[in-house]
């Protein structure tokens, strides 16, 4: 199945899937080894009041500095890794009473970091088992393609998007890092690129936020942008998705 065929498919299949996707989501582990803190990712991590309270501090040490409490982050970290706020700054600097225990600086799973840093700074939440996972499976793809003359370990040899394949977990030897989505609790894909690059496919939580808004996107929108406007998470470790025949498809940059 082509990617032009798969735009047909994921109409079809995605928007009943909703449904049953939210009846479905269990409370069961996660295949393979666990992660640093997936047992509190079950039991439901609420980043609420962590966020509330974070977004309180960032307000108020703008407002005395005229500037944003972010670590310094080079031009080609991605977008929804960049912004990383200085929780550790906001403490002693008085800003904020305690760093929240669902920090990373805290033994947590999560950073804190900003969006829309230029007109009305967000704070968010970048899932760090996510990020991890993503990794790990890049790390069994290079295994994987050195070892087999730069062949990709993948569902298919047709394109699931412009220029991109679905990994294939089994022949990479990656099982054990099932992914499950911070948005609808779902298994995700891995998606890669023909230079081996590994990405997470954010496509039917894409789909079931715009189900949900009732709205149909500019043809030119990032896609993404749809996720963090309903919450506190970013899409970690994605690529653009654009609007094409009614169907969002991750987007090479």
């Amino acid at each position: 199945m082509n990617w032009h065929a798969r735009r047909g498919w994921l109409k079809a299949i995605l928007r009943p899937a909703l449904t049953a996707a939210l009846l479905g989501v269990s409370a069961g582990l996660l295949a393979g080894c666990l992660y640093p803190g997936e047992h509190r990712q079950e039991r439901g991590v609420s980043y609420v009041e962590s966020v509330d309270r974070i977004q309180s501090a960032v307000d108020r040490f703008q407002d005395d500095q005229a500037i944003l409490p972010i670590i310094t982050a080079g031009e080609e970290t991605p977008r929804y890794e960049k912004f990383r706020i200085d929780l550790d700054m906001l403490h002693k600097q008085g800003y904020l009473d305690e760093i929240p225990d669902t920090a990373f600086e805290k033994g947590g799973r999560a950073y804190f970091l900003l969006i829309n840093e230029e007109q009305d700074p967000a704070v968010k939440v970048m899932d760090l088992m996510t990020a991890q996972k993503v990794n790990d499976v890049q790390r069994m793809v290079d295994k994987y393609r050195n070892s087999h003359d730069g062949k990709l370990p993948v569902t298919k040899q047709e394109e699931t998007y412009p220029g991109l394949y679905t990994v294939d977990l089994k022949q990479a030897g990656a099982e054990a890092y099932s992914l499950k989505s911070v948005y609808s609790g779902q298994t995700q894909d891995y998606l890669v690129d023909e230079t081996g690059r590994v990405f997470a496919d954010y496509a039917f939580d894409i789909m079931q936020a715009l189900d949900k808004s009732g709205t149909t996107p500019r043809d030119n929108k990032d896609l993404r942008e749809v996720l963090t406007e309903q919450s506190y998470f970013v899409p970690v470790k994605s690529l653009p998705y654009r609007w094409i025949g009614g169907t969002p498809v991750a987007w090479l940059e």
